[in-house]
């Protein structure tokens, strides 16, 4: 597996990767129509984020965005943290560690631009990466408004010094 940044030839591969790792939670977001156009525009995050992607043998697996810090849309994180935004891992490349691999690398960029805290928002409906957050040490920050009717927190990381 290698990681490469993105490119807009990727677009097209993105988006239906998004569907694909999304597809899970079709009962869970309502309305599942307008949620998943959101998941399948995701790409839109690359003018203020750094698009990331997982390929295997060139075929995108899994894919990220992350945030510098003072970027801007900040949303729901304070402009001074990096954030890691829309982790998508492909259904058939779960349990490979290709999630944990992005969410490194999303750290790693973090540290490299001298950030003290790096964000996420997620739900428990999500219950693996959850787990995976928790397990490289993201605690909880807030909760959030819902969306598209699923509960949501922030979570954090704070950084080592460099």
């Amino acid at each position: 597996m290698s990681l490469t940044d993105y490119q807009a030839s990727d677009q097209p591969a993105l988006r239906q990767l998004a569907l694909d790792a999304f597809e899970q939670y079709k009962d869970k977001y309502q309305p599942w129509e307008e949620f998943q156009a959101k998941v399948a525009g995701w790409t839109s995050l690359s003018q203020s984020a750094q698009l990331i992607i997982a390929k295997e043998g060139g075929v995108a697996i899994g894919a990220v965005a992350f945030v510098p810090p003072f970027s801007t849309p900040k949303g729901h994180f304070p402009p001074d943290w990096a954030a890691i935004r829309m982790l998508v891992v492909h259904p058939a490349h779960r349990g490979k560690g290709v999630g944990k691999k992005l969410t490194q690398e999303c750290i790693n960029r973090a540290q490299a631009a001298g950030c003290a805290t790096i964000g996420l928002h997620t739900s428990p409906v999500m219950e693996v990466a959850l787990g995976m957050y928790l397990k490289m040490g993201f605690t909880w920050d807030a909760d959030i408004a819902p969306i598209s009717g699923v509960p949501y927190a922030v979570y954090r990381l704070e950084l080592p010094k460099t």
